[in-house]
This record gives structure tokens, C-alpha cells and sequence, in this order.
């Protein structure tokens, strides 16, 4: 379900609001009644770009139904996943403590 969305958000949404939008992950209810899609977004207003997604879901749903065997698609609920950019944060701190060490030289801990 993941790949099938990522590749319905490439190739055939061509909303404004959504940027580049990466599916990083699904989560389907026990019941198949929901979906949770989680996406990064890059360059672009996360807020906007959720809205856009929300008012495609009814059109992403209709095209999973026709990719996927499934007897009932799920209600699509698309949420922002923070863990990329946490990710990125801990990376550029890692990378200034990096700097810092380097800037001591050798022998100083």
C-alpha cells in the first residue's frame, strides 16, 4: 500500500499545495477501516501540503481500489511524520560537535 501510494503521489496527483512528498510509512487498522499515511515533506509548507493530500484522498483511495485486491480500501488519514527531520536535527548536531573536537585538535578531551 505504501509503494502504491507513493507512486499515485508521483505520477498522477498534480494538486499545487503538495510538493515533494515522501511516504514514509502506513499504519492499516485491525478492522481495515483506516490508514494512517505517514509523509515527509521537502521545501514546502507542511500544513498546506496536508490539506492538499486530504482533498486527494478521496481520489487516492479510488485509484488503490483499482492497483490493489482488496475487499474494502481504507479511509486515508494523512499525518506528517517528524522523525525525518529529528533525524536531520541530531545529524547537524552531531556534525557541531564533530566541528568542535576538530577545532581542539588532537590530545584535548
Amino acid at each position: 500500500m505504501k509503494q502504491e501510494i507513493a507512486d499515485i503521489l508521483m505520477r498522477k496527483i498534480k494538486d499545487p499545495r503538495i510538493g515533494f512528498v515522501t511516504v514514509t510509512d502506513v499504519e492499516v487498522a485491525d478492522d481495515l477501516r483506516n490508514a494512517k499515511v505517514f509523509v515527509s515533506v521537502y521545501g514546502a509548507e507542511k500544513a498546506t501540503t496536508l490539506k492538499g493530500l486530504e482533498s486527494a484522498s478521496p481520489y487516492i483511495r479510488s485509484e488503490l481500489g483499482k492497483r490493489m485486491r482488496m475487499k474494502f480500501i481504507p479511509e486515508l488519514l494523512f499525518r506528517y511524520d517528524e522523525s525525518v527531520e529529528r533525524g536531520a536535527h541530531i545529524n547537524e548536531l552531531l556534525h557541531e560537535i564533530q566541528e568542535k573536537d576538530d577545532e581542539k585538535g588532537p590530545g584535548h578531551e
